[in-house]
């Protein structure tokens, strides 16, 4: 190659180079909300809770009430985003983000949830859910009035950080975490049951931010009409709904309960190996 062609060649590459460092970032589209759905899908949840769960979400996205509290908004529209979250090191991204601002868009976000394959793992990491939701936000396209992470979980944090030290970062970063308990008591296949007391646990050790909240659900069953009134209240931000706080004589347990339980799990597991081994049934 000729030195004169050379240097043009480096010219108009330099050249091109400094007009796309000068060219404008694209503009991110304004809305009223970012909300990242963050689905509990441990191993805790069986395959009819979980058609239920996922069954609420597409009917409520989808809902006149909570179509007409989107376009109630500054902007008319928010972005939606739905996550499922299992153990420390099991998120995905089920439907990427999506901007919904009237009811052509609702149908078209849940038809997609709707179709989605179903995921489940074992174990329960509330803070894995939370710490993959975050950087969610960041460069999505859009620019909202309000970032929330929506939690909705049948079980306390068991793996991964302390839920409420990640909480705590994630408010710090100007992130609200809202919180939807499913009060499952049933005999559940990894190891016991679930705990009594959730709601009281999400309180103290989950939600956080201004106008943070919860709704209980008090079982599978009653998921989709506690999650279309969380969704009105949480798009339209009307703050704490009255008469979802439960009552002061219950104590919230620690936040590290999960923690606690599933170490003592382990242990019975442990001590239930080697008494076999000693009988001779199995290799310790």
């Amino acid at each position: 190659m000729s030195r004169p062609l050379a240097v043009k060649l480096l010219a108009a590459s330099l050249a091109a180079a400094a007009l796309a460092l000068s060219a404008p970032a694209q503009a991110e589209i304004p809305v009223d909300l970012e909300l990242v759905l963050a689905v509990d899908v441990s191993g805790s949840i069986d395959n009819q809770e979980a058609t239920l769960q996922r069954d609420g979400y597409v009917a409520a996205l989808a809902h006149p009430k909570v179509i007409a509290a989107i376009k109630a908004g500054a902007y008319g529209r928010i972005a939606v985003t739905y996550v499922e979250w299992a153990g420390v090191n099991f998120q995905n991204v089920i439907i990427p983000w999506r901007l919904i601002s009237d009811e052509a868009s609702a149908r078209r976000f849940s038809a997609e949830l709707s179709d989605a394959a179903f995921t489940r793992e074992r174990y329960t990491s509330i803070s894995g859910g939370i710490q993959f939701a975050m950087p969610l936000f960041d460069h999505n396209g859009y620019e909202g009035l309000r970032r929330v992470i929506d939690v909705s979980g049948d079980g306390p944090n068991n793996r991964g950080g302390y839920v409420d030290l990640v909480r705590d970062v994630a408010v710090g970063r100007g992130i609200i975490i809202n919180g939807l308990p499913i009060l499952n008591d049933r005999f559940v296949g990894f190891g016991g049951q679930n705990l009594p007391d959730l709601d009281l646990y999400y309180e103290k050790c989950v939600i956080g931010g201004p106008g943070s909240f919860l709704i209980a659900a008090k079982d599978f069953g009653d998921f989709s009409q506690a999650i279309l009134k969380k969704l009105i209240l949480e798009i339209a931000d009307l703050g704490p709904p009255t008469g979802v706080i439960p009552v002061a004589e219950r104590v919230a347990p620690p936040c590290d309960i999960g923690e606690r339980l599933q170490r003592a799990r382990s242990r019975v597991s442990l001590r239930a190996k080697h008494a076999l081994a000693a009988s001779g049934r199995m290799e310790p």
